[in-house]
């Protein structure tokens, strides 16, 4: 019997590598950005076209290569970080497999040019699919210059999975971004497509910060710095009035390596406790220097997860020096003894100035009158049940109108949607009681077979996406113009996915332009929107952007009405009167879908007679 197995050919083998380590075009950019700080450069400029699909060029000033060495660095498990076993845990360096060259041969066309300072010529290779078409002699600037073109050229399978432009280079700014934070003493500039993206000089870590996510950043930095035997943090975090709803800008450093460790991420959280929000996220850029034997760096292809020998003592560390550092610098929360926190959230402050409803479902309180509503509360709690008292509608007095409820003005609370067809024996609003509302979270009425609870925000999300899905097949909608254009400060990796989707949230309400790296100014938004601050707008909706095109394959649309949808059904857990209640329920029966919002969640279950009464037995 002939036998089976076989040694891969080269190319093959090294196809099956790169699929390791070159995921997409960031993947590229990461490992020569890590050779030029490894070969000691003090410039470095990355050239991207077409978000890396047509070009990648890397250009630095480091120590170059001799025609010899040229040659053997694509060849694969070829390094000179390594000598000896022992060496793995000793590597101070970014690279160290010698895989990274030879995979990036293998899905593209390479060329490179490269000389040492001592000498007088360099080497110029051309490389496709792992093959050496032809080395030569050539006059060059000392240092490397490599391009990567038509990456995934002889795999389309891979390049078909690629994202938009816009996303693709979104993932090369975060690789840039982590590369260059961690070395500030290298001069580094990007453009794409021939346009400027970033210059960084040479400096300080905090000038490094301020040049790359914005002058704004100069007021809220936090030095923080602690030193032990074991291992030493130092590096700056934010101040927490500047924590935002985005996750991004949160960097941790081991040995100058950008890593990602969530316990590492929740030691930092627990030390911020009681001085940011539940959702928010603080800014941070921290280094920690540690004695390689004590940490694993070779347990993921990427390089950005380690292992440390005492992960315990490090978490201690971290936590202690943020601790400090948000006690020294004051940014802990005083208490003020002439606040009553009991009393209502800014949103249902400015509902409780308006004026008084005869309704009592709709009546908020003034702060400045808390013995009243006390005595109130003692002498008027059957009023809490009057939504359960109500008659049960008969047929000729119908609690619902369909065709009124499709065909009326809008308010800002309550929202149009699709009609659909509902079967009358299955129809949970049959025989419905007027609804009532817990804690601006919940709505609760009485049907047939027992007690309805709807979840209020996941019904505004189904709500209003039917109603952007209706606005973006119309294009029929209505804004309104601010009187003075407003600026927003987004990380710059968030700005392409906002302008590739500019149409669709245009035709929702929003008018907003690109105005310099990191900033956008807005024009016009919904007239229905909430009040709120468009800054948390755009940042949740970023947000909500980056989740979704990570985890949905939609088309544009349909990904930004369930991102508007989801985010600004938060904007709705308010004190709704009666008829906002009412409307509600109405418009959630008439959607596409009642049951569930857009990304699957339950809206509303029913509770049946014998489930209650075995809830309050305790069975």
């Amino acid at each position: 019997m002939q036998d089976v197995i076989r040694l891969l050919p080269d190319a093959i083998a090294n196809q099956i590598a790169a699929g390791e380590v070159v995921q997409r075009p960031a993947s590229v950019v990461k490992e020569l950005l890590e050779n030029a700080i490894d070969a000691q450069a003090k410039n470095i400029q990355v050239i991207i076209k077409d978000a890396g699909r047509t070009l990648i060029q890397i250009i630095d000033d480091g120590c170059g290569m001799s025609e010899t060495d040229a040659r053997m660095s694509f060849e694969r498990h070829a390094t000179s970080k390594i000598r000896y076993a022992d060496d793995l845990f000793r590597i101070r360096t970014m690279g160290f497999r010698g895989e990274a060259l030879a995979s990036i041969a293998a899905v593209a066309q390479i060329e490179m040019r490269t000389r040492r300072p001592d000498d007088e010529i360099g080497v110029l290779l051309r490389i496709e699919g792992s093959e050496v078409k032809s080395q030569e002699s050539v006059a060059c600037l000392p240092g490397t210059n490599i391009l990567v073109k038509n990456l995934f050229f002889n795999v389309p399978a891979r390049r078909n999975f690629l994202k938009t432009n816009s996303v693709e280079m979104r993932h090369i700014l975060d690789e840039f971004q982590r590369v260059a934070l961690a070395h500030s003493e290298v001069s580094f500039s990007l453009y794409h497509n021939e346009t400027e993206v970033y210059n960084l000089y040479a400096g300080k870590m905090s000038r490094r910060i301020v040049d790359m996510f914005g002058k704004n950043y100069r007021e809220q930095l936090v030095y923080c710095q602690e030193e032990t035997p074991y291992v030493t943090v130092k590096g700056y975090i934010g101040k927490p009035d500047f924590a935002r709803k985005t996750r991004g800008e949160q960097f941790f450093f081991v040995n100058n390596r950008f890593v990602k460790h969530s316990y590492l991420h929740h030691a930092l959280l627990s030390a911020y406790e009681g001085t940011i929000s539940d959702g928010n996220h603080p800014f941070y850029v921290l280094m920690l220097d540690i004695d390689p034997s004590h940490i694993d760096i070779n347990i993921h292809p990427t390089k950005t997860e380690i292992k440390f020998d005492d992960e315990r003592s490090v978490y201690a560390l971290l936590m202690a020096a943020i601790r400090k550092a948000i006690s020294v610098n004051h940014l802990a929360p005083s208490i003020d003894f002439d606040l009553n926190v009991n009393f209502l959230s800014p949103i249902s402050q400015a509902r409780a100035n308006a004026p008084i409803q005869t309704n009592t479902s709709s009546y908020s309180p003034s702060p400045s009158a808390p013995t009243k509503r006390e005595s109130d509360n003692l002498s008027n709690w059957e009023k809490l049940f009057e939504g359960f008292q109500k008659p049960i509608p008969t047929a000729s007095q119908p609690e619902l109108d369909l065709e009124e409820t499709t065909t009326e003005e809008i308010s800002p609370s309550t929202l149009g949607s699709r009609a659909n067809e509902v079967n009358a024996d299955e129809d949970p609003l049959k025989n419905r009681r007027l609804a009532v509302q817990i804690q601006n979270r919940y709505v609760v009425s009485a049907v047939k077979s027992g007690m309805m609870v709807i979840d209020q925000r996941a019904a505004y999300e189904r709500v209003l996406y039917d109603r952007y899905i209706k606005q973006l097949t119309t294009q029929n909608t209505v804004s309104q113009q601010l009187l003075f254009p407003a600026t927003v400060q987004l990380p710059l990796a968030d700005i392409p996915l906002l302008l590739e989707i500019r149409d669709e949230i245009a035709a929702l309400g929003f008018d907003f332009d690109a105005l310099g790296p990191g900033t956008l100014v807005v024009r016009s938004i919904p007239t229905d929107l909430p009040s709120e601050d468009l800054q948390q707008i755009f940042e949740d909706l970023t947000e909500q952007l980056r989740s979704n095109y990570s985890d949905l394959q939609l088309n544009r649309a349909e990904t930004t009405a369930r991102t508007l949808a989801k985010r600004f059904a938060h904007r709705y857990l308010v004190m709704l009167s009666s008829e906002e209640l009412e409307k509600l329920i109405n418009q959630l029966f008439l959607s596409s879908n009642p049951n569930n919002t857009p990304s699957g969640e339950p809206i509303f279950t029913v509770l049946a007679l014998d489930k209650i009464s075995n809830l309050i037995k305790g069975g």
